[in-house]
């Protein structure tokens, strides 16, 4: 006699997630092998928002912010921001990389807090020169392999976290479900060769921070989570 499975909300939501995730990858390879590439990939990208916790209208806003964002370091100095890296999720805005000096810094973070619907703008910058090709290529590696581990990994939703590595650290942002959740992305994170640190900006699905309108003034970020 067999026994039914009973799996919590949690699970469910995961699951689906790994099925949008999936299904897209599988449409935006096909997209770019058939003529109705557009609307095939057009078709996987609503259908990963459509499962993501910020649901299709948030991924469409975020969107928004990170071409607005852009556009703005663009106007400012091209070869100065284009060492930098957005990370957006339901307005909520990690920056990282690396510049020459603060004042390059400081102008990155100011043009992403005028930018319309930002609720929260995390400045992760370093001050430096930058890394080397050595750097790039760990950082390219790190990358692919965690999005991998996370799109494969039964406990995660993966559509519902941002991932970035700079000089082998790793930026997370996005929605928990729940705490065993987050502790699974941090081992997965810190298993991949040259990573030096995990730095979590994640929230848990509960957060107030979630349902708070943008004010355009800065809020008090939790301090960040690093392993």
């Amino acid at each position: 006699m067999s026994t039914a499975r009973i799996h919590t909300p949690a699970q469910d939501r995961r699951r689906k997630g790994r099925l949008a995730a999936t299904l897209a990858v599988g449409l935006l390879a096909l997209a770019a092998c058939t003529p109705a590439g557009v609307v095939v990939g057009g078709a996987a990208s609503a259908g990963v928002a459509a499962s993501e916790e910020r649901g299709i209208r948030g991924a469409a806003n975020d969107t928004l912010i990170r071409v607005a964002i852009n556009e703005a370091w663009v106007k400012e100095d091209f070869d100065t921001f284009n060492r930098l890296n957005l990370q957006i999720y339901e307005g909520r805005v990690l920056v990282s990389g690396r510049v020459p000096d603060q004042v390059l810094a400081d102008k990155a973070v100011q043009a992403a807090w005028k930018t319309e619907d930002v609720r929260e703008v995390i400045n992760e910058i370093e001050i430096s020169d930058g890394g080397g090709i050595k750097d790039f290529a760990n950082d390219t590696l790190i990358n692919a392999r965690l999005d991998a581990g996370l799109l494969f990994d039964g406990d995660v939703n993966s559509i519902n976290y941002s991932t970035r590595a700079v000089g082998g650290t790793v930026f997370l942002l996005g929605v928990a479900q729940d705490r065993a959740e987050l502790d699974r992305v941090f081992q997965i994170a810190r298993d991949i060769p040259n990573v030096k640190r995990v730095i979590s900006h994640v929230i848990m699905i509960d957060d107030p921070r979630r349902i708070a309108s943008p004010s355009g003034q800065p809020q008090d970020s939790k301090p960040a989570e690093s392993r």
